[in-house]
């Protein structure tokens, strides 16, 4: 299988961890950044720690899908197959802001940037490829209310809106492993990383806190279950899976098994990327 592995979110705690710890195991690594001058300085943290890294760097803004698509095609042709896609990074607005393409910032972030990417870099995940899902024990107090996702829509609650957007994750990769299977060998998981601080509690942690657990770990500790979903053998072939910070397989929220619901949030991302291109209205 090829050695590339592609991830998002990778200028502080756990995507950064994950990204050093990946380049160590000999992997290229394929840094997806916002801000490239911030994806400069932790490719020089990495090389000091890991002086044979192979560390590259792409511009991804997540919450915007025009640049979603210009990343997937700099990785398309920079890159040749992936053995790894690691949907990392993630985001709570603290109050109400829509994306440049007219979606809640939370959900547009969280979700639909990762849903694209992923549709667009599916076909190039190399035979046992592995796709990882960076999700939140939050989802289980998620409701898959699609209104409000595309407009004004009703009152913001950042609590709920996080809720939600991890609760996609969830079912995302339950829709996305019952299409690959029997088609492909590509697997794909997702995790709940804990409450991972670094030196401050930023505010949007503060928030959505009361849903997760009470009690914060480091980045180091954080990364361990991508980790261990990317690089362990004990995983081989397993997907369709939702992993805690220990690395035990858990029950996800009993809502996260609707198909029929899984089927409404994939028809409704699908409808709303594809609209997003043509530059039409969101509905």
């Amino acid at each position: 299988m090829t050695d590339t592995a592609v991830i998002t979110g990778t200028t502080h705690g756990i995507g950064f961890v994950t990204s050093r710890e990946l380049a160590r195991a000999g992997l290229t690594v394929v840094m997806l950044c916002r801000d490239l001058d911030a994806a400069d300085r932790v490719r020089a943290a990495i090389l000091g720690t890991v002086p044979q890294a192979k560390v590259h760097s792409v511009r991804c803004d997540l919450a915007s899908l025009t640049s979603v698509r210009d990343c997937a095609q700099t990785v398309r042709r920079d890159f040749g197959r992936i053995g790894w896609l690691i949907n990392n990074a993630g985001m709570v607005s603290t109050w109400r802001k829509t994306s440049v393409d007219g979606f809640e910032l939370t959900f547009a972030t969280n979700h639909l940037g990762p849903f694209l990417l992923t549709e667009l870099l599916r076909d190039r995940m190399a035979d046992e490829g592995r796709i990882i899902n960076v999700a939140s024990r939050a989802h289980y107090r998620g409701k898959m209310d699609l209104t409000g996702i595309a407009g004004r829509g009703a009152r913001y609650d950042a609590q709920a809106a996080y809720a939600r957007s991890k609760l996609a994750n969830v079912m995302h990769t339950f829709a996305l492993a019952r299409r690959l299977l029997g088609s492909s060998r590509v697997t794909v998981n997702c995790l709940h990383p804990g409450v991972v601080a670094t030196n401050l509690l930023p505010r949007w942690l503060r928030i959505i806190k009361p849903l997760l657990s009470p009690n914060i770990i480091d980045a180091e500790r954080g990364a361990r279950t991508t980790l261990y979903l990317a690089l362990s053998n004990d995983v081989a072939g397993m997907s369709g899976r939702y992993f805690d910070e220990h690395q035990k397989e858990q029950r996800a929220a009993p809502l996260a098994y609707d198909v029929t619901l899984q089927e409404a949030l994939w028809d409704a991302s699908q409808r709303w990327v594809r609209e997003s291109r043509t530059e039409s209205a969101p509905s």
